[in-house]
């Protein structure tokens, strides 16, 4: 199981962010179309907005789209090597602020100031507890109506497959096998203690409600992710929760991955930016 200690160690490792992780986009065809067909169609309704809270950016592959749905931008990661490759990469940007942490605390954040929090593909590597840390927090950095967005483990929903899975000692053929025929599943990494029902507790304790998730497979048939959208309880956004089961997100993506080609990178490649849109007046009640 991930812990801090273990996610500053891999991801401080230069080989990990060739392409400054634009790699880990390749099923979706690229990461253009993974932002704009997989992500965007998800979040786009509290877009554009005042202020938004990035948490775990790494080099910036998902902030140099949410930078332009901003007023102000608020990124936090808790290595620092990415923080200043950032800096560097949106050094024009003068609407977003940089934030190293100790992998668990948004104490640098203003209480009451964020419209919109958003964490892909980062949150997923952390245990329950951190998840539970930060949502603690988020309770009092919303704003009234603000809502937020993460993605996260849903592992332990299957405890006794992936428990099953650590105990097998024969060679790595023999998982590899047990795998390709669906008896077994590659964990990519995720914390194994956390899941999507564990979220909704974890919000419900501290005065969030949580609104919408979506449990999603990851390269296997088990959906072992999630996206939860929350809200703090008085908002205008609150409602009974919705959970939708998606056992084709990976289909998904292969669809989207054969459009790539044919409407992607027909143009120079340069930074998205559109910069009218820092001052578009937010679609929630602040």
């Amino acid at each position: 199981m991930p812990t801090i200690e273990q996610n500053i160690k891999l991801w401080s490792g230069k080989h990990e962010w060739s392409d400054r992780g634009d790699n880990w986009s390749r099923h979706w065809g690229g990461v253009e179309s993974e932002w704009f067909g997989a992500i965007f169609p998800r979040i786009h309704a509290f877009l554009p907005t005042g202020t938004i809270l990035e948490i775990g950016s790494g080099f910036g592959r998902w902030t140099q789209y949410l930078k332009n749905h901003a007023a102000h931008l608020i990124i936090v990661d808790l290595v620092e090597s990415c923080i200043e490759s950032c800096k560097q990469r949106f050094s024009s940007d003068s609407h977003i602020t940089y934030h190293v942490n100790d992998g668990q605390s948004l104490a640098m954040v203003p209480d009451e100031s964020i419209d919109f929090v958003f964490s892909f593909d980062s949150l997923v590597h952390v245990e329950a507890k951190v998840i539970e840390a930060y949502l603690g927090q988020l309770a009092n950095k919303l704003k009234r109506h603000g809502v937020g967005f993460i993605h996260h483990s849903n592992i332990d929903e299957y405890r006794h497959l992936f428990s099953l899975d650590s105990k097998i000692r024969g060679p790595y053929k023999l998982k590899k096998f047990l795998r390709r025929i669906g008896l077994l599943e590659a964990d990519w990494w995720r914390a194994h203690d956390m899941s999507a029902s564990l979220f909704e507790r974890y919000c419900e304790e501290v005065g969030l409600q949580c609104i919408s998730q979506e449990l999603v497979n990851w390269q296997g048939k088990r959906l072992i992710d999630a996206f939860s959208l929350f809200t703090r309880k008085e908002s205008m956004c609150a409602r009974p929760n919705r959970i939708f089961r998606n056992y084709d997100f990976m289909e998904e993506a292969k669809y989207i991955s054969y459009l790539s080609p044919m409407y992607v990178d027909l143009l120079p490649k340069t930074e998205p930016s559109i910069p009218s849109q820092h001052e578009a007046p937010t679609r929630q009640d602040k």
